[in-house]
């Protein structure tokens, strides 16, 4: 698998979490608290010392870089994975772009700009569910990402059919949720987000096992390998 492009948005994000971290350590004085967390009205309702709050985004990054970088070594499907290289490489991208968008809310909001978290984060993560419902039914069966249910699994068919289903679910999923973080502020915006990936799990779940009970190429569930 080329994770060349991969490496490339890694040293970007790593690099704009670390930038961000340094605007704010020049300007905040050294005892500043800096927010951490939001309630679901969009208010700050979680603080930490300057050093923490500032490097915290950085050292998650930099930890889910290295895990989205390497995990590909140890898939027992290596082949399919490659096969899924791009879509791989688009998800863990988006991913990593959304951590740079949450440091940027941080910094501001720890700086004191006037920014709408909700309206903000809604939209980070909107657009982080349309690429992932847009790459899910390009994904060949492996064990790392996709829809990884007993049944997905065990038949080829399963798999197929349920990531084109989930695909087009988190594209909708995606658009509603940013409508209703701009618009509708955080408490609707907390609900369909919740709501949303509930239903889309129960849907993938109930879908996968129907397609698999008529596959006449199905695998005993525990035997997929």
């Amino acid at each position: 698998m080329n994770l060349r492009p991969l490496l490339i948005v890694i040293v970007a994000t790593v690099a704009a979490t670390l930038g961000l971290a340094i605007v704010g350590w020049i300007q905040l004085p050294p005892d500043a608290q800096v927010p951490i967390h939001w309630g679901v009205d969009g208010q700050v309702n979680g603080y930490a010392p300057k050093a923490v709050g500032l490097l915290l985004i950085p050292a998650v990054t930099v930890g889910l870089s290295a895990l989205l970088y390497f995990l590909p070594r140890f898939e027992p499907r290596a082949q399919n994975l490659a096969r899924s290289g791009p879509a791989y490489v688009r998800m863990s991208s988006a991913v990593l772009i959304l951590m740079a968008v949450v440091q940027l809310v941080l910094v501001a909001t720890a700086l004191g700009r006037p920014i709408d978290v909700t309206a903000v984060l809604s939209v980070g993560i909107g657009a982080l569910f349309i690429v992932l419902g847009d790459v899910l039914g390009k994904v060949r069966s492996n064990f790392m990402f996709g829809v990884r249910t007993p049944w997905t699994l065990a038949s080829d068919l399963s798999w197929n059919k349920t990531h084109r289903l989930i695909g087009r679910l988190f594209v909708i999923l995606g658009f509603v949720v940013i409508a209703t973080g701009v618009v509708g502020g955080g408490w609707p915006f907390f609900v369909v987000l919740i709501a949303g990936i509930g239903l889309i799990l129960a849907v993938a779940f109930v879908y996968s096992y129907r397609v698999w009970k008529v596959d006449p190429n199905r695998q005993k569930v525990g035997e997929a390998g």
